[in-house]
């Protein structure tokens, strides 16, 4: 008999890898900013939320403020202006912005790189700077009124001027880009096929240009639909959402209302953020890595049309910007037109003097130092931390939410939870701290993707190298991802600081006494008729903006030379 004895396998031991100090410290900071964002930001957004459904006792009223709201005779009238004047301003730009972004890209025309440049000059202005400009040039006593035919600028026609100069560069910058990744192969086989100009420009650019222009008319539609600065400088007795919940908050002190106006404005905005993100979703899939650049042919006859097109634009915009220096520079306008450097003299004109100036200098250089710090910081973590799939997702996501959230909303629900007595962090509510705090989460979406998009083209392996090597994963952040990563950090530092100096729809809620900024007080100032001294305060902040535009320009071009001499040296 012989007796067959079975291999019995071993059990099956569960292998635990056990978690390193320098991972738990990872995930601390990970919730650290989890905590940060929903402080921040989604408690606030929650605050409003109640405070739209509740009594001046804080009691539950269900939908009653908003009953009560649209049973106001002007409330239709007010929404319908909103939606007008957004629907014809967008429509408006992304025909201007659609032409020159087109003739940047598939013209041989000259200066393009000065077109393309001056283009961006409204990203330096507080949108305050164009209604007072408008009104030097077009308003009732303006140097070119005739050309109104009668019509007044105050109103419709004023806000529609001003938010096409206020958005032209948004619009450019996203149908540029959509321009820019058109297969030159397309345009090959188009006149392969004799296929002429027009039908090519049906046939391939205008397709390939439909999702730009899609993500485009909703970017720039939630810019002026939620715009605060134009409609209060030349708007005049045409009232919009954003002046309305302007004049209940600070003139009515209806807060209740206020709630309901503001989140009427955060709902269409939220809305075309969602559609133009999944636009531009279904746009990025379709982009192939192998795509040849076009560069066009000369063409007489088009390239002078592109450039005759490009001139007008430039120099409307130009002669904006050149208006709102003049006018700084009248000495009592439009009596005295003599050039004089008093309304400078910001002590004469503001309580605050030049503090208002400082505190925005305060404001940015804050904005830009704890921002970046922890925009960058944190979209490492979300990019390159190992684990904790979910909380990275939930945090991704509510990073996107500030996008979609107008400023106007966001310093009115900071009121409300900053200014709760029951809040421990009311104290900062008042400080310039609440206002670069609100700065940072009103700004934290654009940074974020920039940071992301960095982090990305990193190889991965650097930290497993790093591991390997027994380098901790800090010391390679700080040797290798930091230093390769730096210029992509001065773009959102110089980002941070040119936005803090110019924005205000946030802070015109949140400002005190002691923390005045110079948007402020340009809005304040002109609300007094004090025109000239706001001119002088527009052309100091676009002055200082461009200043740090120019720097963050140096500062790029000598850290690509060194990267240049190290290559060569390498060689």
């Amino acid at each position: 008999m012989v007796t067959t004895v079975s291999a019995i396998e071993p059990p099956q031991r569960k292998i635990r890898i056990s978690t390193s100090g320098e991972d738990l410290l990872l995930r601390l900071c990970l919730i650290a900013l989890a905590a940060f964002l929903v402080v921040a930001l989604l408690l606030p957004i929650y605050t409003l939320l109640s405070k739209g459904v509740q009594d001046v006792d804080g009691n539950f009223v269900g939908l009653q403020n908003f009953i009560a709201y649209f049973n106001e005779p002007r409330v239709s009238v007010v929404f319908f202006n909103s939606l007008r004047i957004s629907v014809v301003s967008t429509a408006i730009t992304l025909l201007l912005a659609g032409t020159y972004a087109f003739a940047l890209t598939h013209s041989r025309m000259p200066m393009r790189g000065f077109f393309r440049a001056v283009a961006l000059v409204p990203l330096l202005t507080p949108s305050l700077l164009p209604g007072i400009a408008l009104i030097y040039l077009f308003g009732n006593q303006g140097f070119f009124r005739e050309f109104m035919f009668g019509y007044s600028l105050y109103g419709p026609i004023g806000i529609v001027i001003g938010e096409v100069f206020f958005t032209f560069p948004i619009a450019l910058m996203i149908v540029l880009t959509s321009l820019l990744t058109i297969d030159r192969r397309l345009y090959e086989v188009a006149k392969t096929l004799r296929a002429g100009r027009l039908r090519s420009f049906f046939t391939v650019t205008l397709p390939a240009m439909k999702f730009g222009l899609s993500a485009a008319f909703f970017a720039t539609f939630t810019k002026v639909f939620t715009d605060f600065g134009v409609p209060i400088v030349v708007g005049g007795s045409y009232p919009v959402l954003a002046t309305d919940l302007y004049q209940k908050v600070i003139g009515g002190f209806d807060f209740q209302m206020g709630a309901v106006v503001g989140i009427l404005l955060f709902i269409p905005a939220a809305i075309a953020f969602l559609i133009g993100h999944l636009l531009q979703r279904g746009r990025g899939a379709g982009i192939d890595g192998s795509a040849v650049i076009y560069i066009p042919e000369k063409s007489r006859g088009r390239d002078l049309a592109c450039f005759i097109f490009c001139t007008a634009i430039a120099v409307a915009i130009l002669g904006i910007l050149l208006m709102a220096v003049l006018g700084s520079m009248f000495r009592l306008w439009p009596y005295n037109l003599s050039l004089s450097l008093a309304s400078y003299n910001f002590s004469e004109h503001d309580s605050s003097g030049w503090g208002a100036y400082r505190n925005s200098l305060k404001l940015a250089g804050g904005t830009a130092l704890f921002g970046t710090a922890l925009i960058f910081f944190g979209a490492y973590l979300l990019e390159r931390m190992p684990g904790a799939r979910l909380l990275r997702a939930m945090i991704g996501f509510i990073a996107m939410v500030p996008l979609a959230m107008p400023g106007m909303v966001l310093g009115l629900s900071y009121i409300f939870f900053f200014n709760d007595p029951a809040n421990p962090l009311g104290g900062i509510y008042g400080t310039m701290m609440i206002l670069i705090l609100s700065t940072v989460v009103h700004l934290y979406t654009v940074p974020h993707l920039t940071a992301l998009t960095a982090l990305k083209q990193i190889d991965p392996g650097i930290e497993a190298a790093g591991a390997s090597l027994k380098v901790s994963r800090f010391s390679t952040f700080w040797r290798v991802i930091l230093p390769v990563c730096l210029p992509t950090i001065l773009r959102i530092a110089s980002y941070l600081f040119m936005n803090s100096m110019t924005t205000i729809s946030a802070l015109v809620f949140l400002y005190s006494a002691n923390s005045k900024v110079a948007t402020i007080s340009v809005l304040l100032m002109n609300d007094n008729a004090m025109l000239g001294p706001a001119a002088a305060m527009s052309v100091l902040i676009v002055a200082t903006s461009a200043g740090v535009v120019s720097l963050q320009w140096l500062l790029m071009r000598g850290l690509l030379g060194r990267t240049q001499a190290w290559r060569g040296s390498e060689r």
